[in-house]
């Protein structure tokens, strides 16, 4: 028996886990809403990250500014002794491997420990980073596709523009209340990025005429938000949940 694989599929790929402690080399404002940030360390030697949505997990240093490093064992993650640190997941923006240098965009909003860690930062601050465990290797050159996210989703968004053929033409629903939002995707022009709230995009979403084949989707936000999205396209539409890749970003408490 032969075995039939979709076309155009996806594919994931596993990594190891190593985790690598960074140097902030360079920080900038971007459309009023990131801070952008560039690390350096000569442990990104061996990094990789394939996929536009991957993420690494970053652990951001105690008040007293002392690293709790973990290991990585045949058991498993084991960390040391003492409080482990917050953390939080974040899309890697971009990856110079001649110059070892690794581009996170911290959005801007009160209340949270990455971007208050991210405000405060100066060049020479240090914090380590954990994976992309694995990623999911997507092909750019499905016919439709779309793109729905908040602003937790925007780098992601961000990274697979830039990595899209000219000939496509991508939507992109955003769930904000903020201009800036299009501001930093503004410089896309070939796409069609539109700013929404929850409501209007689910109304978006049952206009669209989906393709028979040759799509893609991507959700991306607040959990039960996409969840009501991902059934509306699985169930609605009739979409093959293989081609569409709904991920919550976070969840309301």
């Amino acid at each position: 028996m032969t075995l039939q694989t979709k076309p155009n599929h996806p594919q994931r790929v596993k990594n190891d886990l190593q985790f690598r402690q960074l140097t902030v080399k360079s920080k900038e404002t971007v459309a009023g809403c990131f801070y952008r940030i560039v690390f350096s360390s000569p442990e990104l030697a061996g990094f990789t990250s394939r996929g536009f949505d991957d993420h690494v997990k970053v652990f951001f240093p105690p008040e007293d500014g002392d690293f709790i490093r973990p290991s990585v064992t045949d058991d498993g993650i084991v960390w040391g002794e003492g409080q482990r640190p917050l953390s939080r997941d974040y899309t890697p923006l971009a990856f110079d491997a001649t110059r070892n240098e690794l581009t996170l965009d911290f959005y801007i909003h009160d209340g949270g420990v990455a971007s208050l860690w991210a405000g405060n930062a100066t060049v020479g601050d240090t914090l380590l980073i954990g994976g992309p465990r694995g990623s999911l290797v997507v092909p750019t050159d499905y016919s439709f596709q779309l793109y729905i996210c908040d602003e937790s989703g925007l780098p992601a968004v961000r990274r697979r523009l830039l990595s899209l053929p000219e000939h496509i033409v991508p939507t992109v629903l955003v769930n904000s209340h903020h201009a800036q939002s299009l501001e930093y995707l503004c410089e896309f022009q070939h796409a069609q990025i539109h700013r929404l709230d929850t409501e209007s995009i689910a109304k978006h979403i049952s206009t669209i005429d989906f393709p028979a084949s040759d799509y893609f989707v991507w959700v991306t936000g607040e959990g039960r938000d996409v969840k009501q999205l991902s059934d509306a396209l699985l169930e609605t539409h009739g979409l093959d949940a293989d081609y569409v890749r709904a991920v919550a970003y976070w969840h309301h408490k």
